[in-house]
């Protein structure tokens, strides 16, 4: 079975995408900060079939990264390696002048630093795999200029930027930046707390990522809204 890794598979996008791949018989290494969360997570997508393998930790730590590239090892390899942890850098967020230095190195850390980390150890079997890819979860912020987003988004134009140029220096792989659009999740409202108007689940926009995987077009950037349109 093919085995992926993803960040932040606690809730929102990363369990629902963990929950997507299970049913279609993948083996998974699931990550979260928060150990109990997690766990109530991964034996949930354990329930849609395939094997689950729950490493909690932070994904700044390089011997966490270290520890789910190994779990993944364990269950035969890497196919895919999904970065969808985040961090906002203020939460709720604030106007630049307001932003903490300090929270804007947690995103960076976060968003880019640790994303770059744990697909670079995740290297050698990606290379390996039959159809190796990676997934960074990127946001419309990254290319679009919203007042009090400017830590989050630049950390995603960052990271988008990453994935630009690792798909240029690793042409046997696939490597996909994908926006999701406007979706309910803690994130959000960590980000947004006094935003009350309704958005879409983020299983809603799962079918495009899985598109990817079925399609595997070129690396580049690709926005899910377009995707689940039958767009690239």
């Amino acid at each position: 079975m093919p085995v992926a890794i993803i960040t932040g598979a606690s809730k929102g996008l990363g369990r629902a995408l963990a929950e997507a791949l299970a049913g279609r018989g993948w083996d998974l290494v699931l990550d979260a900060r928060t150990e109990g969360a997690l766990k109530e997570a991964a034996d949930a997508v354990a329930g849609h079939g395939g094997t689950v393998r729950a490493v909690a930790g932070d994904v700044t730590d390089a011997a966490h990264r270290a520890a789910l590239v190994a779990a993944a090892r364990g269950l035969g390899g890497c196919d895919l390696v999904v970065s969808n942890a985040s961090a906002l850098g203020a939460e709720p967020l604030v106007r630049l002048e307001a932003l903490p230095l300090e929270g804007l190195r947690r995103a960076l850390e976060v968003n880019v630093v640790a994303a770059l980390g744990l697909v670079r150890e995740a290297l050698p079997l990606l290379r390996a795999a039959p159809a190796g890819a990676v997934i960074t979860v990127s946001s419309d912020a990254a290319a679009e200029a919203y007042g009090t987003w400017g830590g989050y988004g630049a950390s995603k134009a960052a990271l988008d930027q990453l994935a630009a140029v690792l798909g240029v220096e690793e042409p046997g792989l696939r490597v996909w930046a994908v926006d999701p659009g406007d979706m309910a999740t803690d994130l959000y409202a960590a980000a947004v707390p006094d935003d009350d108007e309704e958005r879409p689940d983020p299983g809603s926009v799962v079918p495009g990522f899985l598109r990817l995987l079925d399609e595997r077009p070129v690396s580049g950037r690709y926005a899910a809204p377009a995707l689940l349109e039958g767009r690239r």
